[in-house]
């Protein structure tokens, strides 16, 4: 049986009622004795938007960029993006990264008190606002604080799959996983 919430505008899919080609992956997920998230079942609806979102997922989570770096930037983009169903799943991810509250609270709004993260941050943000060229200081600044081209490339594609992320999730305008209150605080 699908699940249709009041605001779900798309079925969320489980193991027995995804497509064929999605329903393994939604097996395999839940036979690893982890939970189905609402955003992985919304994507089974879809095979190739599943399938191109885990793939990405996979590469860049065996990239150089450390892993409270990718939260911070997943951060970021959802609550730019009005997501509130990233934010709360990020929120969780980045406290078991070992982010602070305080660091969770910044990130969603772009900084860190970390100035090599707020540098990398700052680029990135440019770069999803502006939607265009990002200012040549800002690469220059994270690069400056000891960002390699590999690791600034990589964030950006972790800009690009939070992104998709949170598209994914507003148009389907996804409800709210159980979420522990304590890893949530607001954005700085």
């Amino acid at each position: 049986m699908t699940v249709k919430t009041d605001i779900s505008r798309f079925d969320i899919h489980d193991e027995l009622t995804a497509p064929d080609a999605t329903a393994r992956l939604l097996r395999g997920m839940s036979d690893a004795g982890g939970s189905v998230s609402k955003f992985a079942g919304l994507l089974a609806g879809s095979p190739a938007a599943m399938k191109a979102f885990a793939r990405m997922r996979h590469e860049l989570r065996g990239g150089a960029l450390p892993q409270p770096t990718a939260e911070r930037i997943a951060l970021a983009v959802a609550e730019s993006r009005g997501d509130t169903y990233s934010v709360s799943q990020h929120a969780r991810t980045a406290r078991a990264a070992g982010l602070g509250l305080d660091e969770v609270s910044q990130a969603r709004s772009w900084t860190s008190s970390d100035p090599r993260e707020a540098a990398l941050l700052a680029f990135l943000k440019d770069l999803l606002e502006a939607r265009s060229r990002p200012a040549h200081h800002l690469l220059e600044e994270a690069r400056e604080v000891g960002w390699s081209d590999e690791e600034l490339l990589e964030a950006v594609a972790h800009l690009a799959l939070n992104e998709f992320q949170s598209l994914m999730s507003n148009a389907a305008a996804l409800p709210l996983d159980q979420t522990d209150p304590a890893v949530l605080p607001a954005a700085a």
